[in-house]
């Protein structure tokens, strides 16, 4: 589903100065999988993650999608394959404080201009239950716990059933019960709606539900571990 075909990408630092974030990555990922991208900070993975979700373009290298190449189309192109096909999870949850649980979920349907009302608002409902938030569905952002906004996060990735999700640092600001909770959560949406994770961690607590661990070290996949 998921092709990354020898990609760089460097970040210029100074007049003359570059730092090489990603060199010659080349990686396949099925449709389903449940994989764990680590390494330390300024190792690469952050910029592989953003560039695998049109936040940013490789240098080099070809990025595939369903045996497309996303990286050659224009800038509203790339937004539409992004919106249709890519959800994002983020460490610092990006939610609108004053919006409630249910419109923060709603967002990614205003933004793209979605008229079935009645569809998406049973989806919305479907994943606030899912997520375990039917009690807090008129709660206002910053009326929930760190736990709380983020699971919102992970029912607002999903509400437009993309094929892949990106996460970066979910559990970073949560603590260990909530963080197992959360993972939980994942590996059951993963499994009934083979939805593909691609998820950026330093935690080593949530290695055990990965299907794979991607180890980057300098810009370059150190070894691919299979988790048992």
């Amino acid at each position: 589903m998921l092709k990354i075909i020898k990609v760089s990408k460097k970040y210029k630092t100074g007049k003359s100065d570059y730092i090489n974030a990603l060199k010659n990555i080349s990686l396949n990922i099925g449709e389903g999988e449940f994989v764990g991208i680590m390494g330390r900070s300024g190792s690469g993975k952050s910029t592989l993650l953003n560039i695998i979700g049109c936040l940013d373009k490789p240098d080099t290298g070809s990025v595939l999608l369903n045996n497309q190449e996303i990286h050659n189309k224009n800038d509203k192109e790339r937004t539409i394959i992004r919106n249709q096909n890519i959800g994002f999870i983020f460490q610092e949850f990006n939610l609108i404080p004053i919006f409630t649980v249910y419109e923060n979920i709603e967002l990614p349907f205003l933004i793209s201009k979605n008229k079935y009302y009645k569809s998406r608002k049973k989806k919305i409902l479907n994943l606030i239950e899912k997520v375990g938030l039917s009690q807090y569905i008129h709660h206002r952002a910053n009326q929930l716990s760190g736990g709380q906004m983020q699971r919102v996060a992970i029912a607002r990735s999903l509400v437009m059933s993309p094929q892949i999700v990106l996460a970066d640092e979910l559990t970073a600001n949560i603590d260990t019960e909530n963080s197992n909770l959360i993972m939980k959560i994942l590996k059951r949406i993963n499994k009934n709606r083979q939805t593909t994770f691609i998820i950026c961690t330093h935690d080593p607590l949530i290695v055990k539900y990965m299907d794979r661990i991607i180890r980057i070290e300098d810009g370059e996949i150190n070894k691919i571990n299979i988790s048992s």
